[in-house]
Order: C-alpha cells, then structure tokens, then sequence
C-alpha cells in the first residue's frame, strides 16, 4: 500500500525535526531543497539562499548541545506539488555546560511554526520554514484585562 501525500509530507516534516534533534548536517542539508530556499528563525532576520539557510543550521547544532522537539497542532495541506504544514514546536534544548560539565540547564521553549514543501523527482523537500515565538506571561505580570 502506497503513503498518501500528506503522509509523505508528515514523514518529511518529521525527519527535519529528528534530523536536527540528531545533529546530522549532512542529512538536514539533503532534506531541502537546492532552488532558492528561505528560513526565519525566532528572531532572526530572513535568512535565503541554501548557503546562508544551511550556515544557520550548522551555527546552531554547533551550540546546542541538546534539543528535542514535541511537535502539537501538526497541520498538513498539500496542493499539486506545493505542501504546507503548520505545528506548534515544544522545544527542550540545552548548551555545553560553562563549569565543564556535560550539559547546561535545560530551558524550554514554545515556537508556532511553518514548513513549505515542494515536491521533487527525489520526494518532497524543504522550501522554506519559519519559527515565531509564542510569548506567554511570566508568573509576575497581571493581565492588563484583568480588574485589579
């Protein structure tokens, strides 16, 4: 039985996570595409062009000594040969440890999320992701809304 194309996008959706998660360059590299590329950290200026897209990634595996992402809201759409999917990234990462440990504090994180997929002789690969920050109130800030 052969996967539907919104199966295949969600397993391509899913290899870039585990891919970063492993901290394998080489197989993140191969899961974009080699056309004009885009890619927006939370953060980040709009980063295009393979080059430039692939040194973000190196420059973040290079500095993250863990992250795992729990994907939540994971929404595919696929038209012709274009797919789009929207998810909600949980991430858990840490850095080296300053002190000489293993690891640094772990922090969590909550970022919404958009991968486009393009369709290619080789499966569907990567055109353009983009990360936004889900901000959240901290324990100490009151809802402005709220009557005091």
């Amino acid at each position: 039985m052969s996967l539907t194309d919104t199966e295949l996008v969600e397993q391509a959706n899913t290899a870039f996570y585990e891919t970063m998660e492993r901290g394998d360059f080489d197989e993140l590299s191969d899961l974009w595409l080699h056309d004009d590329i885009s890619c927006i950290h939370p953060g980040w200026p709009v980063l295009t062009g393979r080059g430039e897209v692939l040194r973000s990634y190196a420059l973040i595996m290079a500095n993250t000594e863990y992250i795992q992402f729990f994907l939540t809201d994971v929404k595919v759409s696929v038209v012709g040969d274009t797919a789009l999917v929207t998810c909600t990234e949980n991430i858990l990462s840490g850095g080296p440890a300053e002190d000489g440990g293993a690891l640094g504090p772990l922090v969590g994180q909550l970022v919404v999320a958009t991968n486009v997929f393009r369709r290619t002789s080789d499966g569907w690969k990567i055109w353009s992701h983009h990360g936004s920050p889900v901000l959240t109130e901290t324990d100490g800030e009151e809802d402005e809304n709220s009557p005091s």
